[in-house]
């Protein structure tokens, strides 16, 4: 696998880890469950950054996504960033109902999930999925997807056994984030005409000339594709910490801002501290807006003390 195709899926299911073999926790500590998704890694990093000075210490584990579900359902994950609805609805609703699990807030204005095309061939006319069939020549009957059993996946498959827009002779192609970019990649290097699954955040939204697909029937869901990341916490650590709660309802981000983490971390592969640090240093003023109403564990107002800590400049 090339390193500079390093991506992962930014909240999309992936494999269960194995097991929670994880130490009691001490007070004023977070931790956080973190899949190997570069945009979750990053905002997690930065989360750490600004909590450190307010005097809480995080722990950072590195485990699947079933099992950061199973965490949090158990008290032993605190928190995880990246709660991607409608994809992973069907884990979440059901500790909702139980009401072990507790949405925060959404994390990412602006996320998305639908089919893309290069921007050449958007403006040759494919602006939606209405326009696919008529041109199925043109890309030889073939989606490209990034691998069998994901959310995406059951959605386009669904779509061609039922003809939805035409598609009905058509072939999903199902590789890999890895070999579905690549192909995107070699195919814009040529100009040739591609139709791919995108989504924002994500490098590719910076890396790529391309557009999204209009879908009136909203095959990937409501506002064509339209997606949150959510925020979210056991319910009793939720509780028990408002302060937190306060921090963690006001802290989110750009989608553009999450792609530019993505690609900083997961593509250009710089150092995980030092992109979060570059990301604190170069928007205090949102930082700020992170802090209202937060305290560090001493009861002081937050910002000041974060300000002088990490040397940010109004």
């Amino acid at each position: 696998m090339s390193h500079s195709l390093r991506p992962i899926l930014v909240g999309l299911p992936l494999a269960a880890g194995i097991g929670l073999a994880l130490p009691a926790q001490a007070a004023d500590t977070v931790r956080f469950g973190v899949p190997s998704w570069p945009g979750i890694t990053v905002k997690t990093e930065i989360a750490s950054q600004l909590l450190a000075p307010l005097g809480y210490q995080s722990k950072t584990d590195d485990i699947g996504l079933q099992v950061i579900y199973q965490g949090m359902e158990s008290g032993d994950v605190d928190v995880f960033l990246g709660g991607w609805l409608p994809a992973q609805e069907p884990m979440l609703t059901p500790m909702e109902d139980k009401g072990s699990v507790t949405r925060i807030a959404n994390n990412v204005d602006g996320a998305q999930m639908t089919l893309a095309v290069p921007e050449y061939v958007y403006e040759q006319g494919v602006t939606s999925f209405e326009d696919l069939d008529e041109h199925r020549d043109m890309f030889d009957g073939k989606i490209h997807g990034f691998g069998a059993g994901s959310a995406a996946s059951e959605i386009l498959n669904k779509a061609i056994d039922n003809d939805s827009w035409g598609l009905g002779d058509w072939q999903l192609v199902d590789t890999s984030t890895v070999g579905m970019l690549s192909a995107a990649r070699d195919a814009v290097s040529r100009e040739e005409p591609i139709v791919w699954v995108g989504w924002t955040p994500h490098w590719m939204n910076l890396e790529l000339p391309m557009r999204y697909l209009d879908d009136s029937k909203n095959l990937f869901g409501e506002g064509n594709g339209a997606s949150q990341v959510l925020t979210l916490m056991s319910s009793e650590y939720a509780d028990d910490n408002p302060n937190l709660t306060a921090f963690f309802e006001n802290f989110s981000f750009t989608a553009e801002q999450q792609s530019w983490m993505i690609k900083a971390f997961g593509l250009d592969e710089k150092e995980l501290d030092t992109v979060a640090t570059t990301w604190i240093e170069d928007h205090p003023d949102r930082v700020e807006e992170m802090l209202d109403g937060v305290t560090t564990t001493d009861g002081d107002a937050a910002w000041p003390v974060v300000k002088e800590a990490l040397s940010l400049e109004d």
